[in-house]
């Protein structure tokens, strides 16, 4: 994941030396507000009050110059359109906007990309879960989550939903397929073309 290279090099600035594995660990599906203070600890001093900003922009050129979609994302989401699709997230309104418009996909989510900084609290708490199961107008149990972080999966079970990791983005570390079978994902994939079969039977044709 992109932001985490940012991170682990405004870390590692900051004088704690952090790979984008040690990132991935400690920051991975955290709000922006807990990462900050997950940062704070780590290098055991207070942030300047622009840190926020300054590391949003910092992300932000990196998803312009290097965000790339994942192998079958896009015909993935376009085979399903029929079925209600939403984006919960827990990175900002505004990370998420860019995403998709880098990614030409703003139009698959239009007005469905809901993000945890809307509700009290982050994954691996359900809010955010909870919250896009009421805007989509269905039912928690109904859903399928799909998710790459250990929090995620924890989220989307407090939910109630059933929940299906997946490995097949670039940032995936070694041994996430059993962190996330661990955390109760019911099933794990490793590519889009896994979870079209594997979805296939649960939803309707």
């Amino acid at each position: 994941m992109l932001s985490n290279s940012v991170l682990a090099e405004i870390v590692s600035e900051l004088g704690v030396p952090t790979t984008v594995e040690d990132a991935y660990r400690t920051y991975m599906g955290k709000r922006l507000n807990e990462v900050i203070e997950a940062i704070e600890r780590v290098i055991g001093r207070k942030l300047p009050a622009d840190f926020a900003d300054a590391y949003q922009l910092r992300t932000f050129d990196a998803f312009r110059a290097r965000l790339r979609p994942v192998v079958g994302a896009r015909e993935f989401l376009e085979s399903w359109r029929a079925v209600p699709q939403c984006i919960a997230s827990s990175s900002s309104p505004e990370r998420l906007a860019l995403s998709l418009e880098v990614l030409n996909m703003t139009a698959l989510f239009e007005g469905r990309a809901f993000s945890a900084s809307n509700v009290a609290r982050g994954k691996p708490h359900p809010d955010i879960f909870l919250h896009a199961a009421e805007q989509l107008g269905v039912k928690p149990g109904d859903c399928i989550v799909i998710e790459d972080s250990v929090g995620g999966v924890t989220a989307g079970r407090a939910a109630g939903a059933t929940v299906i990791g997946l490995t097949a983005a670039g940032h995936i570390q070694p041994g996430q397929d059993a962190r996330l079978r661990q955390a109760g994902a019911d099933q794990v994939v490793a590519s889009f073309e896994e979870l079209d079969r594997v979805i296939r039977p649960l939803l309707p044709q």
